[in-house]
């Protein structure tokens, strides 16, 4: 067995290059920490730069209030970090980084360069100008003793920082750090975790037959639901079920068992739609009328033929199922195909700069933390925010903040 090597300690260590990591690694370079950053894969920021492969949303431009809402049972946790490093201080964040921004038609922002590479290099050279260093292909592997131990290429390190953030993810994009590897850690030394759970997920659904026509077929205008939580957005019905961003926002009340139900028609009430669907036929199918009726587009329809036959022929009923159709489904996808995890780092474990109550001087931020958020700016938004806390406390830790 090759003995450990010891490096040369820095006042701060950075466990993790995403987000997350390098807002903290900023924090603590700007108060004139030297701090090194150890990342397991082979480069920098890897789940950051596929985030943005179409398009990265940076944040989302809209009231603070409704901003907050996003974060469910975590909004009255995050609120201070979210003051602090909001939607408009991710803006000028990326401006400050030569990245000029747009808002969306639906308030998303992103860089005019619609990706991430720029924003990237640009933020990697301002933190290697303020003496942050890196090691990568550096897989934390836990402590001995005081000090964090990791494998890496040339063997076994240990390092023992004056301070330590970990920001590591989540647990559902292996291939690209994200493994949840971190949590049996930072469990034997006492640390309280919530089990990891899917988030931003798509829904499994066995489809019949003639949904496969419908294969690849966007769901436009209308409106999900599930349980106390409900979305505008679109989806896709695909050969594995349903996915996008209609669906995602669901997902902790789908996580929950609450049914799925979806209002083909939002914008008119159930009283409108009886109306339609009372006009005479004539020698039209039931389906065909339906169509007529109230101008469904084939995706809408097909819905309402998969999980409403057999259609009924009252026009009051058949309005009925037409504003609320059961979706029949067999719940979420693997977490590991989803977009994010719930679970993680319990905030009980955590003081309010996200200090591990147990491991003083070590600070989590990020995805690891339990909490979770809709698609549309918010995750990164939050990781960005939480990292930032984490730094600032750090670095006021060894009396520089």
């Amino acid at each position: 067995m090759t003995e450990s090597r010891t490096e040369d300690n820095p006042r701060a260590l950075v466990v993790g290059g995403g987000p997350a990591g390098l807002m903290a690694a900023e924090m603590l370079a700007r108060a004139g920490i030297s701090v090194l950053v150890a990342e397991a894969k082979p480069s920098i920021g890897r789940k950051f730069l596929m985030a943005g492969k179409s398009g990265l949303n940076l944040t989302k431009d809209e009231p603070f209030d409704d901003f907050l809402r996003a974060y469910g049972d975590a909004a009255d946790w995050l609120r201070p970090m979210l003051e602090a490093f909001g939607p408009d201080a991710v803006q000028d964040w990326a401006r400050g980084l030569g990245q000029e921004v747009f808002s969306g038609s639906t308030g998303r922002v992103f860089p005019r360069a619609m990706k991430a590479s720029p924003l990237l290099r640009a933020w990697l050279a301002r933190l290697e100008g303020l003496g942050v260093t890196w090691r990568t292909r550096w897989r934390w592997t836990g402590w001995e003793g005081g000090a964090l131990t990791f494998d890496t290429p040339e063997g076994a390190v240990k390092i023992t920082p004056g301070v330590t953030v970990l920001a590591l993810g989540g647990a559902n994009w292996a291939r690209l750090g994200s493994d949840g590897a971190w949590a049996p850690l930072l469990a034997g030394r006492g640390v309280e975790l919530t089990p990891f759970a899917p988030a931003n997920a798509g829904l499994c659904v066995d489809w019949s037959e003639p949904m496969r026509a419908r294969f690849g077929a966007p769901i436009k205008g209308v409106r999900f639901s599930a349980g106390r939580l409900a979305s505008r957005g679109e989806a896709v019905i695909s050969g594995r079920g349903l996915e996008g961003g209609g669906i995602y926002p669901l997902t902790p009340a789908l996580r929950e068992g609450a049914p799925l139900v979806v209002d083909l028609l939002p914008d008119l009430d159930a009283a409108t739609v009886t109306a339609r669907l009372s006009r005479p036929r004539g020698k039209a199918s039931l389906a065909n009328h339906l169509r007529k009726a109230l101008g469904l587009d084939p995706a809408r329809l097909a819905l309402a033929q998969e999980f409403g036959r057999p259609l009924p022929a009252d026009p009051a009923a058949l309005a009925r199922l037409v504003k609320a159709l059961p979706i029949r489904h067999a719940g979420l996808r693997p977490m590991d195909e989803a977009i994010s995890t719930a679970g993680g780092v319990a905030r009980a474990a955590l003081d309010d700069g996200l200090m591990l109550r147990v491991l003083p001087g070590t600070y989590c931020a990020g995805e690891m933390l339990d909490w979770e958020a809709p698609t549309g700016g918010y995750l990164l938004t939050a990781c960005l925010a939480t990292g930032r806390r984490a730094g600032r406390a750090a670095a006021a830790r060894l009396g520089a903040g």
